[in-house]
């Protein structure tokens, strides 16, 4: 079980559907319930192929550059503290784009599974293995999937700005776990 939590919060974090769901209801404001469960679908499908494509070609691509998981742990580390600072004093509203393939571009990829998301896996793999990291990830999916199917519902208990507290505050973990992998990724680089 703490395998789990310890692939899970992390990719929660850098996932943050509770930030993406103000964009998600945005964009989907004028569709009709059987469009959204559509564009949910398509979102979340999309996400979690490109994850596993990233976790199955990652290493090979990082083999032929000579890159190095304490490479990889510093440089994605500066990679999401960027974008967890970036949240932090922007949000999520400069990300907005709206277009036919709304699902899979932007919603599915980058706002599901972007850049922070990506190198989380990456850097769960290394540490925990394919199996936690998988599992952790169909785990995220599947909350993804619930809270764009009740989004609507969320979005009126919570409210836009719950939901931007929420997405401040998992940013403000995501910088942590960034700091944490620099500092690692340099412990292993002196070692």
């Amino acid at each position: 079980m703490e395998a789990f939590l310890l692939t899970f919060i992390p990719l929660f974090v850098a996932i943050d559907v509770f930030g993406v769901l103000p964009l998600f209801v945005g964009l989907t404001g004028g569709m009709d319930a059987a469009q959204r469960r559509k564009l949910t679908r398509d979102a979340v499908i999309t996400a979690f192929a490109v994850s596993l494509l990233f976790l199955a070609t990652g290493k090979l691509i990082f083999d032929f550059l000579g890159i190095t998981e304490s490479d990889f742990r510093v440089g994605g580390g500066i990679v999401l503290l960027v974008l967890a600072v970036h949240d932090i004093v922007l949000g999520h509203d400069d990300r907005r784009v709206a277009g036919k393939t709304v699902g899979v571009v932007p919603i599915g990829i980058p706002l599901i599974m972007g850049p922070a998301g990506l190198t989380t896996v990456i850097l769960l793999v290394d540490s925990f293995g394919y199996f936690w990291t998988v599992v952790s990830l169909v785990a995220n999916m599947a909350v993804v999937w619930l809270v764009f199917a009740q989004a609507e519902r969320i979005g009126a208990v919570v409210g836009e700005g719950g939901s931007r507290a929420v997405a401040k505050v998992a940013a403000l973990l995501l910088t942590g776990i960034a700091v944490m992998l620099i500092r690692s990724g340099i412990e292993a680089m002196v070692q």
